[in-house]
């Protein structure tokens, strides 16, 4: 999904740049005033989950590639504003040490996989689980839909900047400039292969990430350890 340099025109990408200036500032700010000093080591621990997961590609056809990031679970343990903070630190190193994403393309990437995906991730995990219990099978189940959409939402977004780079930037005899597929072929081929492989994937590993932490560390889902909660656990109300 990073998108590579050459395959959007600085055009988009120092838009996104200067789009992204002042979402980190506000992350920054939120997480001083929201993060308590136990929670840095997690986000830590988030940024580098995020960073390695995304290492794992799998090749799509145009150029880009597909591949889990973790965003959704960081913005459900630390919220959205933390998340957006350690995805970008994993795209920026991703970036600048090993190729993997355009360098004038950071603004594009952090706002399609460290912006946009927490958040819409973290609102629709929000919207599912309701008033349920943070490790109740509805929060779990919320937690996997909410992974699965936010990764589809920055593959749609992905999928839209490269689309529209034909459409906008051509060369005189009509050339692409920049990456060559329109939005009907960047979109569908995009998402095809997000709906069906990288999106359960995401989906799976947000579930199963979520409930494991809820169980060994339930405090960053704002559970305390109580005898109420093992008595939850002997009584089938988690799942196994």
């Amino acid at each position: 999904m990073h998108i590579p340099d050459g395959y959007i025109g600085l055009e988009t990408a120092i838009p996104f740049i200067g789009a992204m200036i002042p979402i980190w500032r506000k992350a920054l700010q939120k997480i001083k005033t929201t993060l308590k000093r136990r929670h840095i080591p997690v986000l830590s621990i988030g940024a580098a989950f995020s960073f390695t997961i995304m290492m794992f590609n799998v090749p799509l056809p145009g150029g880009s590639s597909g591949h889990a990031v973790g965003a959704v679970l960081l913005a459900l343990l630390l919220g959205p504003w933390a998340a957006c903070i350690g995805v970008s630190l994993a795209l920026i190193v991703q970036a600048l040490m090993f190729g993997d994403g355009g360098v004038w393309a950071i603004g594009a990437n952090s706002f399609n996989m460290a912006f946009a995906m927490p958040f819409v991730g973290y609102y629709t995990y929000k919207l599912i689980r309701g008033n349920a219990q943070p490790l109740s099978k509805k929060a779990i189940f919320a937690a996997a839909v909410a992974g699965y959409v936010g990764l589809n939402m920055a593959a749609l977004l992905t999928a839209v900047e490269f689309g529209i780079q034909p459409l906008l930037f051509k060369a005189a005899d009509g050339t692409p400039l920049y990456c060559p597929h329109p939005l009907w072929v960047s979109v569908p081929v995009m998402m095809f292969e997000h709906l069906l492989i990288a999106g359960p994937i995401e989906g799976a590993v947000t579930g199963l990430a979520y409930l494991y932490v809820g169980k060994t560390n339930p405090e960053l889902l704002g559970i305390k350890r109580t005898e109420h909660m093992y008595q939850q656990i002997t009584e089938g109300e988690v799942m196994s």
